[in-house]
């Protein structure tokens, strides 16, 4: 058996990049300044980094699941240009009012609902007391907490800054 390690959950919009409304073109994305260097510290201490984004634009036909996994293709490749990966980004196209009926419903992984972050500790051997998330919204912070998970609230700037920072928090006791 894989030992355990810890996990960094990173919600996508808002925190890895500017929450424009429905990202899901290249065209549309911008990274937040430190997301790159914050998930590559973060790989270089033996931590799991997971996404974990509700795309209710799916739902809502705006987009297709395929524009969204084309553009979290071109996000890995320029990750991995800087040396940073992930290790799985798990996604909810589901929303109960979505448009596209294949899409509308009322889903466990739809944040503030822990279904992604606990299909990513099924999935890997993640220490669930060492590993917390990053969010912009409350519904990220219930979510990891629903999860057993602390979280923590990102409001803009760097995010590498917020992450180092929340780390060393986290290791004194702060678990949200």
């Amino acid at each position: 058996m894989t030992s355990q390690r810890p996990a960094l959950f990173l919600d996508r919009d808002g925190v890895i990049n500017v929450d424009k409304g429905y990202v899901s073109q290249v065209s549309d994305f911008e990274w937040i300044e430190g997301a790159a260097e914050t998930i590559a510290a973060f790989k270089a201490r033996g931590w799991f980094v997971f996404v974990v984004t509700n795309q209710s634009g799916i739902a809502r036909d705006y987009y297709s699941e395929h524009d969204m996994h084309t553009l979290h293709e071109w996000m890995q490749e320029r990750l991995a240009e800087q040396g940073a990966a992930i290790d799985r980004i798990y996604y909810c196209p589901y929303h109960d009012e979505g448009e596209n009926p294949r899409y509308r419903r009322n889903s466990f992984d739809r944040k503030p609902k822990p279904g992604m972050l606990l299909k990513a500790m099924a999935d890997f051997p993640v220490k669930r007391e060492s590993s917390f998330l990053i969010g912009d919204k409350q519904t990220d912070i219930d979510a990891a907490k629903a999860a057993g998970v602390a979280g923590f609230l990102f409001n803009g700037g760097d995010l590498f800054q917020f992450a180092e920072w929340t780390l060393a928090s986290f290791e004194e006791g702060n678990r949200g």
